[in-house]
């Protein structure tokens, strides 16, 4: 990609690297140097890249904080007094409440309290018994004062703000298609977080001459440099980290690393291989720990007997020694079992499923992160540090931080633009330089390289490279609107 790009040389530092040439009568030739061949990438990438990061960041942080913001919008939901010398409830008896005023509905899974003043969160399905719960559109969460038994209503979860967040962080409410945009956009964040490390250390002479100078528009150049710097890093750790996630590099790559005998998740040795996976037996709403959701999920031999209940559940989670808060999944049929989840939020290495024989209460098989496969340790420890609780408070602090440092650069990249482009100008006042093998080899092979790596990339460059080849550079007006050389 090539262009030839005209500004008030009055603005310009003459030993700015990043300066582009002046106007010259008669047709552009082509600039060379690798500063501003990468400054044409790194321009041109910011297209796709600052739509899709201004979502993920803006839906990120939104979900971050999902049990700061949630209990706040509902607090007549999710928040209770707690009466003096009061004792809970049991489980059992605020699902018998619950029940009394929905009669149709099944429990799907129970979230225990986070804390004394919190409520129990019911996950309510009016699926037919044996369906899985996650494909019930109708599922609800419903909210029982643990000290009392009321039920102090209801929320669909797909219809609050982090449940909003969540979908649009995952498909940007565009279905499959918003998944690819949004793998090609990771892709793609890549090569702008390269291009400005690239850029920031070889401008950052002449930038700091502009801000001594106070140039104009030096300033907000020179913060977006250095908040730079945070995000770079950032990026790259969190598009290595979400890429299991990938509508197409995730799948690929699940499928060649289970050819090889290992899986970004881990079996459950001791469940039947013709049950349902854990996955799909928990609400949606419910985080399944990322290396047993595709993992079996046992049936109990029925004995004709009543089930044993949630209480007698977690009493056998809490005898092999389960983390609270706990999930429990209630059978859907008589061939269930309880399968209590210890999600271990801020230490993946406890995390843990145990399922119970819903007859007997004794447990049939346990499965936690000592059996995965190393792979699957290694991907649940990076979904973790994306969510921004691998480290606790530490972990959400920076992750925040990052977001409304992405959320910056979103917005001071194209005002960057908008500043120095030229007044009038009919083009996109695209950075002029061109990458080829005599300009940059290591970068072009660096770029084949990774469009290897990330075939979605590849395809894409490929898409980049007939474009440029065949149409813009042949085509009067797109070869001037491009600033094509």
């Amino acid at each position: 990609m090539t262009s030839n790009l005209t500004i008030d040389p009055g603005s310009i530092d003459e030993n700015d690297p990043a300066k582009p040439s002046r106007p010259r009568s008669g047709p552009a030739r082509p600039s060379g140097g690798l500063f501003r061949a990468f400054w044409r990438w790194h321009f041109y990438a910011s297209f796709l890249v600052i739509p899709v990061l201004l979502v993920l960041a803006s839906t990120g942080l939104i979900y971050l904080l999902r049990f700061q913001i949630e209990p706040i919008l509902h607090a007549d939901l999710m928040k209770v007094d707690v009466p003096t010398g009061a004792q809970r409830l049991s489980y059992d008896e605020q699902a018998a409440s619950l029940l009394e005023e929905y009669p149709d509905g099944r429990i799907a899974a129970v979230l225990e309290p986070s804390a004394s003043n919190r409520s129990t969160d019911f996950s309510l399905s009016t699926a037919a018994p044996g369906t899985p719960s996650w494909e019930d559109d109708t599922i609800r969460e419903v909210y029982v004062d643990p000290y009392t038994g009321e039920v102090l209503g209801e929320l669909d979860p797909n219809k609050t703000l982090s449940g909003w967040a969540k979908t649009t962080h995952g498909n940007m409410m565009l279905g499959t298609t918003g998944e690819y945009v949004i793998e090609l956009g990771a892709c793609w964040a890549i090569v702008m977080a390269i291009t400005g490390y690239y850029m920031y250390w070889r401008g950052r002479v002449a930038r700091a001459r502009r801000k001594v100078a106070r140039a104009a528009g030096a300033a907000l150049r020179h913060k977006h440099a250095t908040v730079g710097l945070f995000v770079g890093v950032g990026l790259l750790a969190l598009v290595v980290s979400g890429l299991p996630w990938t509508v197409w590099w995730g799948a690929k790559a699940q499928e060649f690393a289970t050819s090889q005998g290992t899986s970004f998740w881990s079996e459950d040795p001791g469940a039947q291989s013709s049950a349902p996976t854990l996955d799909a037996s928990v609400p949606h709403s419910h985080n399944v720990p990322w290396g047993e959701g595709k993992s079996k999920v046992p049936t109990s031999t029925s004995t004709g007997m009543e089930p044993v209940g949630l209480d007698a559940a977690i009493a056998t989670a809490d005898e092999a020694g389960f983390r609270h808060p706990m999930t429990v999944v209630p059978p859907a049929d008589d061939k269930g079992v309880y399968s209590v989840l210890s999600y271990a939020f801020n230490s993946p290495g406890h995390e843990s499923a145990l399922h119970i024989d819903q007859f007997t209460g004794k447990p049939i098989t346990e499965f936690g992160y000592e059996d995965y496969g190393a792979l699957a340790k290694v991907v649940g420890q990076g979904i973790a540090l994306h969510e921004g609780r691998r480290f606790g408070v530490l972990n959400m602090i920076v992750s925040g931080a990052f977001c409304v440092a992405v959320i910056f650069m979103c917005i001071a990249g194209p005002i960057m633009w908008w500043r120095r482009r030229p007044k009038g100008s009919r083009t996109v006042a695209a950075p002029r330089g061109r990458l080829d093998l005599k300009t940059g080899p290591m970068a072009v092979v660096g770029l084949v390289l990774l469009g290897v790596a990330l075939p979605l990339f590849g395809a894409s460059l490929v898409a980049i490279f007939v474009l440029d080849q065949i149409i813009l550079r042949r085509v009067g007006p797109l070869k001037n609107f491009f600033n094509t050389v």
